[in-house]
């Protein structure tokens, strides 16, 4: 008999999104008793610009950037495509074959680049490619499924010797690990609210000074006419919030969470994808061989572990993974992703779960072979 969902209720999927920061909290709903636009010149519209401005500062002095330099927009997704959009005039798109979707599908026609058994990008495939026109590279820093993390520093460089624009999607990476726009080398830099404990909604694409950006959305002139429509206050207060309140280094706790329940996996019989790299400290990806991704999830949602297939971007769907099947997996795998307030007992809750789930499908397996 399975764990009933009300006896036990673990959300281990902050990947796809981190529970809202009480910080966070607080900056929306102090700016949704706001009425004023941030680009009216009256009163209620300068205390909204005071907000919008103030959020600006915070998430530049979090990662690295000048305010004037912060672009807001509706998320992770409008971000990159922002970048891509913005920055891909007269140069050829280069992007990772385990990018996130949202990447993928905004740079059709790109040439993708290989990754090695580990999920890093195979260093030699983009010397390679980069030799020749002027390219725009786009390299996520932390992979979302797997939770492996990119050599930015060797891809920075080869990135400058060949003249190439470097934009880094940072969604998975931004509040989990140090970094910051100038200190990966990077052009641009994506990031999104909802993936650092802020509300869904917002997100910002940090520019290196200086960069010329056509914009996706053309409008009012908002955003110094870098993106158009009238800026979501309340979501991007949140953002700001949050990516001040985000403390990489409280990283060590959810590592030695996720390293306990590696040890008892491995110890059973799973794989680890992206085992052999580094990786984000919240992220494990674990393969059951012969257990189809879904059936985990669902197993797993029953006894109230909530887990996810990959990335939460396809209308509930769970189909084979891009991101494995570069890698050279056959099998699919779940991704469990420890929220910033996991619980110190989130570990044992899980390998209990875990465990009974795999012997009940051992067992399955047994009578369905005889």
């Amino acid at each position: 008999m399975w764990p009933r969902p009300d006896r036990v209720a673990l959300y281990l999927d902050a990947n796809a999104t981190e529970p809202l920061r009480p910080e966070a909290r607080a900056a929306v709903l102090a700016a949704l008793d706001l009425p004023g636009n941030p680009s009216s010149v009256h009163a209620a519209g300068r205390a909204a610009r005071r907000v919008l401005e103030v959020a600006r500062d915070q998430v530049a002095a979090r990662f690295g950037a000048a305010p004037g330099d912060v672009v807001f927009t509706a998320g992770g997704t409008e971000a990159n495509a922002l970048a891509i959009h913005g920055l891909s005039a007269g140069r050829r798109v280069l992007v990772g074959a385990t990018e996130h979707p949202a990447v993928l599908a905004a740079a059709p026609g790109a040439t993708l680049l290989p990754v090695r058994a580990y999920g890093t990008l195979d260093l030699d495939a983009l010397a390679a490619a980069l030799d020749g026109p002027p390219a725009l590279l786009c390299v996520m820093a932390a992979n979302n499924e797997t939770g492996v993390l990119h050599p930015m520093a060797q891809v920075a460089a080869l990135a400058r010797a060949h003249g190439a624009l470097l934009h880094v999607d940072a969604v998975q990476a931004a509040g989990r690990l140090p970094l910051s726009l100038a200190g990966l080398g990077a052009d641009s830099l994506a990031i999104s609210g909802h993936k650092l404990g802020g509300p869904k909604g917002a997100g910002a694409l940090l520019l290196r000074p200086g960069l010329a950006l056509a914009p996706l959305i053309a409008g009012g002139g908002q955003e110094r006419g870098r993106r158009g429509g009238t800026e979501a206050l309340p979501a991007i207060a949140g953002l700001g919030a949050a990516a001040q309140a985000a403390e990489p280094d409280a990283a060590a706790r959810l590592a030695a969470l996720r390293d306990a329940i590696e040890a008892a996996c491995l110890a059973m019989g799973a794989r680890v994808a992206g085992q052999g790299a580094p990786r984000l400290p919240n992220t494990t990806c674990l393969i059951l061989p012969g257990a189809a991704a879904e059936t985990q999830v669902i197993a797993l949602d029953l006894a109230g572990m909530q887990v996810s297939a990959g990335a939460a971007c396809s209308s509930g769907k769970v189909g084979r993974s891009h991101v494995l099947a570069a890698m050279g997996e056959v099998e699919g795998g779940i991704r469990v992703s420890l929220p910033w307030n996991a619980p110190e007992d989130a570990a044992e809750l899980f390998i209990q779960a875990w465990s009974a789930m795999r012997d009940r499908l051992s067992r399955r397996a047994l009578v369905g072979a005889r």
